[in-house]
């Protein structure tokens, strides 16, 4: 596949991965000051990546200032070395929000698209072509936990506020986990998941970072 690449072979076998959001970013990636950014850590505590809001300017601050965690974005999964690894573009819509995944070289990985359900929130995961390769599903009493489910199959989680990587405990309203129990058919699923992670803190989460944080 195209993302297998050497850049995103880390996202394909790690089976747990934290999603920390960072506050401050001047000296490790500039341009992204002021904008969402993130830190990828895989379950060995090492960096895998660095995430980030791209673009700037009045037009960024009027987005975020007056639509929220409803604005459009565009954000850009880099390696240490500043080498772009998934792009990830958000379009504005009133509700039921979509994200677009590319990799580094722009070629289409897959969206995600959440959709309206009774008493739980959910979002399916589609291949280039809107084939379905999964949904995510999170139950009405199990609200910060979302189910990644393939083929009716449970094979992993992304959660908020996660305790994993053995004795650490992240309580921090900023953190996520994804976990996989390595029983995935489809290896687009591992990026494809750690996109929907960044769509699913914006659309149930952006609002909370300022009372949190």
């Amino acid at each position: 596949m195209p993302a297998d690449s050497t850049a995103l072979a880390p996202l394909l076998h790690q089976n747990a991965l934290r999603v920390r959001q960072k506050k401050e970013w001047g000296e490790i990636l500039t341009g992204f000051e002021g904008r969402n950014a993130y830190e990828v850590v895989g379950d060995d505590g090492r960096t895998l990546f660095y995430a980030g809001e791209v673009g700037g300017g009045l037009g960024l601050w009027l987005l975020r200032t007056f639509l929220k965690a409803k604005r459009p974005f565009t954000l850009e999964l880099k390696t240490p070395s500043g080498a772009t690894v998934l792009r990830l573009r958000r379009p504005w819509r009133f509700w039921l929000s979509t994200l677009e995944v590319e990799d580094g070289d722009g070629r289409l990985l897959g969206h995600i698209q959440q959709r309206f359900r009774f008493f739980t929130r959910a979002y399916d995961v589609l291949g280039p072509n809107g084939e379905e390769l999964a949904h995510l599903r999170g139950p009405f009493f199990r609200p910060w936990t979302f189910v990644i489910e393939e083929g009716g199959r449970e094979v992993g989680t992304i959660a908020k506020r996660w305790s994993g990587f053995g004795k650490e405990l992240f309580t921090d309203a900023d953190n996520f986990g994804v976990q996989f129990d390595g029983a995935s058919r489809d290896a687009r699923l591992r990026p494809l998941a750690v996109a929907a992670t960044f769509l699913i803190d914006f659309v149930h989460f952006e609002n909370r970072h300022e009372s949190n944080g």
